[in-house]
C-alpha cells in the first residue's frame, strides 16, 4: 500500500474506529484503496448482510450494474444519521464509466445530496453523497 492510498482513504473521511460498509465490490475494485481504508479504520469492512450501523459506505458502481437509485437506497439502509456514502465509479474513458448526469438524477431520488467529487484511486472517481440531515449537521 502506498502513502498516496493512505492519503486517499483519509480524504474519504475514514478515521480509526469507523464502521465502513462496502457494496458492489468486484475484481476491478482498487485493492490499494480498500487496504488503506481497512488500515485507517482499524477493522475489516462489513458487507450488505451486517447488522452494524455504518459511518461510511463505499459503493463501487459501474454503468451496467443495474439501477443506481435502488443501489443508493440499499446503501443508506444501514447508514448512520450523519454518515456518508462514497459512490465509486470508473473514471471517464474506463470500462463501466458512469455519466455524471446519471448520478445527478439518481442521488436526489434516493434521498441523497451530492457534496463533492474526488479522484479516489487510479481508475476510480469518488462522489460524496449525504442525506439532507447529515448535510445540515455539518454546517
Amino acid at each position: 500500500m502506498s502513502v498516496d492510498s493512505t492519503g486517499m482513504a483519509a480524504r474519504l473521511g475514514i478515521k480509526p474506529g469507523m464502521v465502513v460498509q462496502e457494496l458492489g465490490w468486484d475484481e476491478d475494485a482498487d485493492e490499494d484503496l480498500r487496504d488503506a481504508v481497512i488500515d485507517l479504520s482499524g477493522s475489516e469492512m462489513v458487507d450488505e448482510d451486517t447488522d452494524e450501523v455504518a459511518d461510511v459506505v463505499l459503493l463501487w458502481w459501474r454503468e451496467d450494474d443495474g439501477d443506481l437509485v435502488d443501489a443508493l437506497v440499499d446503501a443508506i439502509a444501514s447508514l448512520a444519521d450523519e454518515g456518508v456514502v462514497w459512490l465509486l465509479v470508473p473514471k471517464s474513458g474506463r470500462p463501466g464509466h458512469v455519466e455524471p448526469g446519471d448520478v445527478t438524477e439518481a442521488a436526489p431520488t434516493a434521498g441523497l445530496s451530492q457534496t463533492s467529487s474526488i479522484s479516489a484511486a487510479k481508475d476510480w472517481s469518488g462522489i460524496r453523497l449525504v442525506t439532507p440531515k447529515a448535510a445540515r449537521t455539518r454546517r
